[in-house]
């Protein structure tokens, strides 16, 4: 909204500084601020509600440390986080732009299979919240909603290779260079010197039709990157600070990611994939950082609200939809690998439990507990030390994935 204001002002009235909204950094900055400054100002408040509703979180004893204590705190809110993502976007963002309105959609998309989710637990008395298919229903609709807009919009393009002196502005509808923007089911590969690959060479034995093959391919792997990422970062919420600490490491790097994806200069010396108008994610993850660390504020050891599924289904749902727009849905093993191994840690405890009760009558296990957070939490060390030390290997992760744009 601001950024067609002050450029009607500009324009019409020459008014000083009126310019600054038409960088894409200026438009970060005061987003993150924003959306630090709603999430702490209306958390304070949307607390005291849910405490007032008596909306806190049931907790069954599992013989952990401290476990008990957290009976009741205020749940549901994620409703913070959402807030403080959508409102500095409407404000700071460029509306038009197909980018961040998809990621705005899949915000409030996500946001309401959380919250209908939480609601299921708290208001219907039911732990298990709703049917497990009926969530993957919610997820694999995004995923075709993703996929679908990506694929149809004349305005989703990439230009594969650039070179390091051309040049792009922002609000022309063309390059001005000689390579084409086309539509792609390109995608970037860590640690490969040629790093893209195209869906359709996957699909060679279609013949004529591979490229049509690698749409529905392309598909298939946005439902199943989102649905995964998303319940990742739901199993990643089982400690205080855990989960939004991580996803705004995670933020971070795709802040930097999507920069590098919208500058012609960067993607031309790395290499990479220009994505013409990803610079609007740089504004949108502003937004997402800030209101995790506005969400902090609260949740932090010992929390006073936790974001429920409400925030956690949709912040592992922003990830994924981010990362498939800006091609590099294949560097999230590394990035989300506390999310990777969470999950697996789920999975390979029921496996092998069902395993050997089959093989000896009595199922055993791998992990003292899962998700993996909850085995060292029966070991005996202090959740605020599990959670620092989750951060710093997160920090590593983020690190390692910016390096796989240059280490190949």
């Amino acid at each position: 909204m601001f950024y067609y204001l002050f450029r009607f002002l500009e324009s019409a009235f020459d008014i000083p500084g009126a310019g600054l909204f038409s960088y894409v950094s200026f438009r970060a900055a005061m987003t993150f601020i924003t959306s630090v400054f709603i999430s702490m100002i209306i958390g304070k408040d949307i607390i005291k509600y849910l405490q007032k509703k008596q909306i806190g979180e049931s907790i069954r004893d599992l013989g952990l440390e401290g476990q008990l204590s957290k009976k009741g705190t205020p749940t549901m809110g994620g409703i913070i986080i959402i807030i403080a993502i959508l409102v500095p976007c409407l404000l700071f963002g460029r509306l038009r732009n197909i980018y961040l309105l998809l990621m705005l959609a899949s915000t409030a998309w996500l946001g309401v299979l959380g919250f209908l989710d939480d609601y299921t637990k708290v208001f219907k008395k039911n732990k298990e919240g709703m049917p497990g298919k009926t969530k993957i229903l919610g997820q694999i609709g995004l995923g075709l909603i993703v996929g679908f807009t990506l694929f149809l919009s004349p305005e989703a393009v990439t230009v594969e290779k650039v070179g390091k002196a051309q040049s792009y502005e922002i609000e022309s509808a063309e390059l001005n260079t000689g390579d084409k923007a086309v539509k792609s089911t390109r995608t970037t590969i860590p640690f490969v010197k040629s790093n893209d690959l195209d869906y359709a060479d996957l699909l060679t034995f279609l013949g004529d039709n591979a490229q049509k093959g690698a749409w529905i391919l392309f598909v298939l792997v946005t439902i199943f990157v989102i649905t995964a990422t998303s319940n990742g970062a739901n199993l990643t919420d089982g400690l205080d600070g855990l989960a939004a600490g991580t996803s705004a490491i995670i933020g971070v790097t795709l802040a930097i990611l999507a920069y590098i994806s919208s500058n012609v200069g960067f993607a031309g010396y790395l290499n990479v994939m220009f994505i013409p108008g990803s610079e609007e994610l740089v504004v949108y993850a502003a937004a997402f950082i800030g209101a995790l660390v506005g969400f902090l504020w609260y949740n932090s050891y010992p929390a006073q609200v936790f974001m429920g599924d409400t925030g956690s289904l949709t912040i592992g749902g922003i990830i994924a939809v981010f990362c498939i727009i800006i091609h590099k849905e294949l560097l999230l093993p590394i990035l989300c690998g506390i999310f990777l191994v969470e999950d697996l840690s789920v999975m390979l405890q029921v496996s092998y439990f069902k395993h050997t009760k089959r093989k000896y009558g009595e199922g055993r296990r791998l992990f003292l507990m899962s998700p993996l957070h909850h085995h060292f939490q029966k070991k005996n060390i202090p959740e605020a030390k599990i959670v620092t030390r989750f951060w710093i290997i997160g920090i590593a992760l983020a690190i390692i994935t910016i390096l796989t744009l240059k280490i190949r």
